[in-house]
């Protein structure tokens, strides 16, 4: 797994945060920012990272359980 380091920020945002995702498919806030940090960065910038096989195996998954595949 890709090591990780820590962001600050601010704790109401992080409640905001938990209470969205609240029965979504986010698992925890820190996934949910790592998605919409990958996002943001794609549309500013064309920035497209390269996805590890662990988690390409992951989004195939994912894909399997709602019926896509």
């Amino acid at each position: 797994m890709d090591r990780t380091k820590e962001v600050k920020i601010p704790s109401s945002l992080y409640r905001a945060i938990e209470e969205k995702i609240e029965g979504s498919n986010f698992p925890s806030v820190s996934e949910f920012v790592t998605y919409a940090v990958r996002k943001a960065l794609k549309e500013l910038s064309g920035y497209r990272e390269q996805l590890s096989e662990e988690e390409k195996e992951e989004i195939k998954d994912r894909l399997r359980a709602l019926g896509y595949l």
